[in-house]
């Protein structure tokens, strides 16, 4: 499967390198009260930073990012697709990450990156990074129409999706969407734990 195939439909635009910081503000606007990630960054710069950096080095030009206006966004990878950032981008995603972040937030970004790599399923599955929708727009159903059409290709190439849940309270709506819990992973004793959860793709 590949991002050319997936049909996101009206409102969702895909972002270009170019539009990279749109999806990373989305985002960091929408994880600002996310348990895992205030853990892990410490301040909403940092988080605003190491998303844009992510954005415009991995998941735009290698994977799939797009928008729902400017009120939210979603970042996946396609099977076998590279999540590592290239050698070339590693110093600026340091600096993402350092510099507006609080103290000991790259060592603690290295130890999740470590723990979830480690629990990442190794048969061909789509990888949802991150999907968030600003906190003035929610309870709209926005979040089901950026996941719906991601979840329609696996469904018709017959794909499992994978994601690590980094906030208890989203449990509910990636259930109803058929993700289920295959297990917990813990970056470091005391920080709050990601659920990795594996949704089957379902018969059309």
């Amino acid at each position: 499967m590949s991002p050319e195939t997936i049909d996101l439909g009206t409102g969702l635009v895909r972002a270009t390198k170019e539009r990279a910081n749109d999806v990373g503000d989305i985002t960091a606007d929408a994880f600002r009260e996310d348990p895992f990630n205030r853990w892990l960054f410490g301040r909403a710069d940092g988080m605003a930073n190491a998303f844009r950096a992510l954005a415009r080095h991995v998941y735009c030009p290698r994977g799939l990012a797009y928008t729902l206006y400017d009120a939210g966004a979603a970042m996946w990878m396609m099977p076998g697709g590279d999540l590592e950032p290239p050698l070339a981008a590693k110093p600026a995603l340091l600096w993402a990450i350092m510099g507006k972040s609080s103290r000991g937030a790259y060592a603690r970004a290295n130890r999740a990156m470590s723990a979830m790599e480690k629990a990442h399923p190794t048969m061909p599955h789509v990888y949802l990074f991150t999907i968030g929708v600003r906190r003035a727009q929610r309870g709209k159903g926005l979040g089901r129409k950026l996941i719906a059409p991601v979840l329609t290709a696996c469904d018709r190439e017959g794909l499992p999706a994978y994601l690590e849940n980094s906030n208890p309270a989203n449990r509910g709506f990636y259930g109803s969407c058929g993700f289920e819990r295959i297990g917990m992973i813990e970056a470091e004793a005391g920080a709050p734990p990601l659920e990795a959860m594996l949704r089957q793709p379902r018969a059309l």
